[in-house]
């Protein structure tokens, strides 16, 4: 990059563009060239900010509420292009992939906006026991003191909207700490948020090493909800520290393709084109990717070689060419590691059946098969654009012993053409979704979302579900005859 496009930012904290002397350099990890700089923040800067958004009382309307969400949709669609660009800089993500990102994070903000604008209040007659009164009860939710989001790397644009657009639509003040690793747009966003309107008390960015910053975002006492999303050790870590705070964890998932055996060869087809787009969309960082295609012996060797000419299809390369299809990850040392794993297995027993070769962060679409249903390659979270096929018995008891045999419990997908089985997965599978014939991750940015066991807290998140968990229910009762006569 040409030095005058390097990004130096400020933390946003009470609407001021606050600095630090020590920064955090941000790579593109295609080259691994510095495109930005964020503030390296201290426990100071976060408890500021806790300080000013709890003393903060927010007074906007539902309509005020409702407009500022609408608004910041349409902005982030007249700055697709621009967002997109620092998706795939700081990200590496293809820049067809950045375009379904902004997209996304354009649906939160108009779910977001519908549902600012419905009442959330319930109504509780009490005159329905023997002891019943001529009274009525009434609910309201009630915004908290503040909130404290914190956000990973692979959807720096829509994972910090899953966060924020709910604490707008119900009243809250949020202070969000992106990753170290990609903070440039989630500061992006929150200036498209106070160009909408938004009093930036209500939504404050704080940026700085996990150690250096961490604590205070799970400990300070103005925090009264903690809402994580990331790896399994560091969720874990908030569960044991945050003690009373209310939590929302959303960790890693190990998310299968079930490919059942009653499936023709044009159904195969189908079910390889979901595997294929399952496993390498957005470079294969999601949680909610497909990590696992478990397809069942018989119709295997059918199956196998669909998902080979699919994957050999993906054009991969440098993010910034609007023809590529496939990114990098992370960082370098993501592809190492992910790359040792394939290894790894193909010394159990599997077989690399594409594999054209790693260039630095730049990970192509491997496909491995015969893996080892126990081996480190789909056991652990690869968070990468990996292609593990496992193949398992004909007897869906036993898939369904091995799809549950990981710590991760998320999602699910299951290809059959069988009602039965399909409901028998559906209520056997230890995961929070269960897609039939659709990609793990499938969902509307309205629907609940969470996982279970190593997965999450089975709180479930996105906006519907994130607007409850982000308010108290207050009650209270009034004298209700049926009949009053003045």
């Amino acid at each position: 990059m040409e030095k005058q496009d390097i990004r130096h930012e400020g933390m946003r904290i009470g609407g001021e563009k606050v600095v630090t002397e020590k920064v955090i350099e941000v790579r593109y990890p295609y080259t691994n060239e510095v495109v930005g700089t964020v503030p390296a923040g201290t426990s100071e800067h976060a408890a500021k900010a806790f300080k000013i958004a709890s003393d903060y009382k927010p007074s906007l309307s539902r309509y005020e509420r409702s407009q500022i969400l609408r608004r910041t949709g349409e902005l982030i669609g007249e700055r697709q292009e621009y967002l997109a660009k620092w998706l795939t800089l700081e990200l590496g993500i293809c820049h067809q992939h950045a375009i379904y990102e902004t997209k996304r994070a354009q649906d939160v903000y108009q779910f977001a906006a519908a549902q600012a604008m419905n009442d959330d209040g319930q109504i509780f007659s009490c005159d329905l026991t023997h002891n019943g009164k001529e009274r009525k009860i009434f609910t309201k939710r009630e915004p908290v003191r503040s909130i404290s989001a914190i956000t990973p790397f692979n959807h720096p644009l829509n994972m910090v909207s899953h966060k924020i657009a709910p604490s707008i639509a119900t009243n809250n003040c949020m202070v969000c700490k992106p990753t170290e690793l990609t903070p440039l747009t989630a500061i992006t966003l929150a200036d498209i948020l106070y160009e909408a309107g938004l009093p930036p008390e209500m939504f404050q960015i704080v940026t700085g090493l996990p150690e250096d910053i961490g604590e205070e975002m799970m400990l300070n006492e103005h925090i009264d909800i903690i809402t994580f999303t990331g790896g399994v050790p560091v969720g874990k870590l908030i569960a044991s520290k945050a003690g009373y705070k209310r939590q929302a964890l959303e960790l890693g998932g190990n998310d299968p393709l079930i490919v059942c055996n009653d499936l023709s060869e044009s159904d195969l087809e189908k079910a390889a084109t979901i595997a294929v787009a399952g496993a390498t969309g957005n470079s294969g960082q999601r949680c909610t990717a497909i990590k696992r295609i478990l397809v069942q012996e018989s119709v295997a060797d059918v199956f196998v070689p669909l998902v080979l000419e699919k994957a050999k299809k993906i054009k991969y390369g440098d993010p910034q060419d609007p023809n590529t299809e496939l990114g990098c990850v992370i960082h370098e040392q993501a592809a190492e590691l992910f790359e040792k794993r394939v290894i790894q297995a193909e010394k159990e027993g599997a077989e690399i059946l594409y594999h054209p070769g790693r260039r630095g962060a730049l990970l192509p679409p491997i496909v491995v098969d015969k893996v080892p249903h126990d081996s480190e390659l789909v056991m652990e979270e690869t968070f990468g654009p990996i292609i593990p096929i496992v193949r398992v018995p004909d007897i869906d008891k036993e898939v369904i012993s091995i799809s549950n045999s990981t710590q991760f419990g998320l999602s699910s997908g299951v290809c059959t053409n069988d009602l039965n089985r399909a409901i028998t997965y559906i209520n056997s599978l230890d995961v929070g979704t269960c897609n039939i014939w659709e990609q793990p991750g499938y969902r509307i940015e309205m629907s609940p979302f969470c996982g279970i066991k190593d997965s999450g807290t089975a709180v479930k998140e996105v906006v519907l579900e994130a607007m409850r968990f982000f308010t108290n229910v207050e009650t209270y009762s009034l004298p209700w005859p049926e009949y009053l006569f003045i």
